[in-house]
């Protein structure tokens, strides 16, 4: 009996030792895709997707949302950007650069209006229920700045929509083709 207790005991004490060894899979992470929502609207204006490439973490944006009298999102150029990023089309630009993880905090990164093509230092914070990424833009000082709230979109929220489903049961018969008028 001691034996089996001594057994139980340690299989507990292994499988805890494991668990605890193991990283955390389910873990929040600001890894995914965000809708960033004008403020005076509350209306969606763009999606980015943040991946993460060793330990650094990128924001792309991957959809723009046309307001009314603006041309189409695909014919936006960051005119005012510099370097490579000059006269690049907006949609798929990396926005988002450089951010460092440190717990549910995201630092030492920088974030680019593309309007003006200013770039700003930038910090990101997670909610604790991974709904919410709070995106900080500033200069010098981060009391010095602006925030916005962006809302985690479904990993696949980008897919197509799925196709109409056929109703079950055999295809509709094609009509007969219309016989040639008799003469």
């Amino acid at each position: 009996m001691k034996l089996l207790i001594l057994m139980t005991t340690g299989a507990i004490f292994a499988l805890n030792s494991a668990a605890w060894a193991a990283p955390a899979g389910g873990e929040p992470t600001a890894a995914g895709l965000w809708e960033q929502v004008d403020e005076k609207s509350g209306k969606a204006e763009s999606w980015f997707n943040i991946v993460e490439k060793d330990g650094v973490y990128v924001g792309t944006i991957v959809k723009m949302f046309q307001k009314p009298g603006d041309p189409p999102p695909e014919s936006w150029r960051c005119s005012k950007c510099e370097g490579a990023e000059k006269d690049a089309p907006v949609l798929g630009l990396a926005l988002v650069k450089g951010m460092k993880r440190n717990g549910m905090k995201y630092e030492d990164g920088t974030i680019m209006d593309p309007r003006d093509g200013s770039v700003y230092r930038a910090l990101m914070e997670l909610s604790p229920d991974n709904k919410h990424l709070e995106v900080r833009g500033y200069l010098g000082v981060a009391l010095f700045g602006r925030s916005q709230t962006w809302n985690r979109r479904p990993d696949n929220a980008m897919d197509p929509a799925p196709a109409a489903a056929r109703p079950p049961g055999p295809a509709p018969a094609r009509p007969a083709p219309l016989a040639p008028p008799k003469k």
